[in-house]
C-alpha cells in the first residue's frame, strides 16, 4: 500500500504531517474542507482502473479512471534499452503493472516537476526501476526511497531520451526530448515546464496555474531560448490532450505573448 495526498496525489511516508507540503505551496492548494490522505489499495477497492493508450509509434499514454490528485497522464516511451514513465500517475494496479511489462518494463521514472512525482517510488519497485529527482526540487520529496538518484541539469536517460532541467515553473523544473518522436522528428515532453492549451497551437509558462501566478518576462524569455536550441516538433503535456503539433512556432509565439502581457505592451487592449 502507499499513501498519498488526495489532493496533489503525491505519495508520502508516515509520520504523516498536518497539511501536505506540496498543496500548502502557493502553486497549489488545500482543499476547503481540509487534508485527505489517501492509498492505493483504496483507489483498487473503489474499482480504479489504468488506461494504457498509444500515443504513437514508441510512446503510451497512462490514465487512470477516475482521476486521481492533479489527473496527470503519464508517458511511457520505449527505447531498445528499455522505458522510460514520465509524469508518474498518482496510482497503480496490477493490470496496469503488467501491461507496462509487456510493453518492455521500465528502466527509468522521472518528473518534470513535484507536482508530478505521483507514487513514483510504487512504479519503480513494481518495475524494478530507477527514480530521477532533480536536485534542485529534492526537498519536495514526501517519501524517500532507496531508488531515487538526484540529478542536475542533463541526463541521457536512455538511447535518444533527454532529461534536461530548463526551471521555472519550479527550479528543477524538466523536459524530455525523445529524438524518434513525431516521426523522427522529435517530440517534447514538456510538463508543465511549457504547458500546452487547448488551442493545441500555444502554450503556458506559470509559476501556479490553479492561482494564476505568472512567470516573469525575464524567465519566460529563458525558457522560450532554450526551447529554442532543441530539436522537436511536437509537444505533449501532462494532462489528456494537451498536444501541440507545431510546438517550435508555437513556444516561441506564446513566450512573446506572455512577455507582452507581463511587461504592459498590451495594456492598450486593456
Amino acid at each position: 500500500m502507499t499513501i498519498l495526498c488526495a489532493t496533489c496525489g503525491v505519495e508520502a511516508a508516515e509520520p504523516l504531517p498536518e497539511t501536505c507540503p506540496i498543496c500548502a505551496d502557493e502553486r497549489q492548494w488545500v482543499p476547503m474542507h481540509g487534508q485527505i490522505w489517501t492509498s492505493t489499495d483504496e483507489h483498487a477497492d473503489d474499482g480504479m482502473h489504468i488506461d494504457v493508450v498509444e500515443l504513437e509509434p514508441g510512446a503510451w499514454a497512462l490514465t487512470s479512471d477516475p482521476a486521481v490528485g492533479i489527473g496527470q497522464r503519464s508517458i511511457l516511451v520505449q527505447t531498445t534499452e528499455g522505458n522510460l514513465l514520465w509524469d508518474p500517475l498518482s496510482t497503480i494496479t496490477d493490470a496496469a503493472v503488467e501491461q507496462v511489462r509487456e510493453l518492455g518494463g521500465l528502466a527509468v521514472v522521472a518528473a518534470s516537476h513535484p507536482h508530478m512525482f505521483g507514487v513514483q517510488c510504487a512504479w519503480a519497485d513494481a518495475l524494478d526501476a530507477r527514480v530521477l529527482v532533480n536536485r534542485h526540487d529534492a526537498s519536495w520529496v514526501q517519501r524517500q526511497h532507496e531508488r531515487i538518484e538526484l540529478w542536475d541539469d542533463e541526463v541521457d536517460l536512455l538511447p535518444g531520451v533527454r532529461l534536461l532541467r530548463l526551471g521555472g515553473h519550479f527550479p528543477g523544473a524538466a523536459v524530455v526530448v525523445w529524438e524518434a518522436g513525431s516521426e523522427g522528428e522529435g517530440s517534447l515532453l514538456a510538463g508543465d515546464t511549457m504547458q500546452p492549451k487547448p488551442d493545441r497551437a500555444s502554450v503556458g509558462f506559470m509559476r501556479s496555474y490553479p492561482n494564476n501566478i505568472p512567470l516573469s518576462a525575464g524567465v519566460v524569455r529563458r525558457l522560450a531560448d532554450r526551447a529554442a536550441e532543441l530539436r522537436f516538433r511536437r509537444v505533449y503535456g501532462n494532462i489528456p490532450g494537451q498536444v501541440v503539433e507545431d510546438g517550435p512556432t508555437a513556444i516561441a509565439r506564446s513566450a512573446e505573448r506572455h512577455i507582452g502581457w507581463v511587461t504592459g505592451a498590451f495594456d492598450h487592449l486593456t
